[in-house]
Parts: C-alpha cells; sequence; structure tokens
C-alpha cells in the first residue's frame, strides 16, 4: 500500500509522492530509508532522462510515455482574443496499458457496488 499525501485543497483528495513510493519501497523491500529514496530518485531520474532525450518510456502493465513534436501554428489568447503564434514544441503524452485501464475499471465498479 503506498502512501499518499492528503491535499484537501485540490479536487482529488489523494496522491502518491516520491516520499509515499520510498516508504512503499522500504517496506516491502526491507531497504533502509535512505536507500528506498536513492532508489526511487534514480528510477524517476531515469525516466525523466529519457524523455527529455526524446525516447519513449514503455512500462510494462502501467503504459507508455511518448514524446511528440508539435509544429509552430497560429492561435489566440482565450481571454482577449488577440491573435498570437503558439511556438513549436515537444510535448509528453501518456497511453495507459490495457492492464491498467482493467484495474482501473475494476476497482470502480468494486466502489461503485459498494456504495449501493
Amino acid at each position: 500500500m503506498l502512501v499518499r499525501a492528503d491535499h484537501s485543497n485540490h479536487n482529488e483528495s489523494h496522491c502518491v509522492t516520491r516520499a509515499g513510493l520510498a516508504e512503499a519501497v522500504q517496506t516491502r523491500l526491507g531497504l533502509s530509508t535512505t536507500k528506498s529514496i536513492a532508489f526511487v530518485e534514480q528510477v524517476l531520474r531515469e525516466i525523466v532522462d529519457t524523455i527529455a532525450a526524446g525516447e519513449d518510456v514503455k512500462l510494462r502493465a502501467f503504459g507508455s510515455f511518448h514524446v511528440r513534436a508539435k509544429k509552430e501554428r497560429p492561435g489566440r489568447n482565450p481571454k482577449t482574443g488577440v491573435a498570437a503564434k503558439v511556438t513549436a514544441r515537444r510535448v509528453v503524452t501518456f497511453k495507459a496499458s490495457r492492464v491498467l485501464h482493467a484495474r482501473v475499471n475494476r476497482a470502480a465498479k468494486l466502489a461503485e457496488s459498494g456504495r449501493k
């Protein structure tokens, strides 16, 4: 079980933090706190560095992070309506795996059946 931080001012009441991930690693693998934090940081650093290099990251049974290039295009400021140029940039997209989709839907069905 992951430790989730409570963020009462957000739409979602809980989120997983780096500290929560490190605590879960410590509990499940029996590593020290320092080693657990270093492990989580290294995994996240590898993912970020790979994405920053423009490569895709695929995590089996979880999902894939893809880097996509977006071309420059005309746009407008929605508040003022003034035309503006949207510069070319790279964006990261995430596509959940079928396994993750199925697990999320199963959890939603269980939660719904518990409410009735």
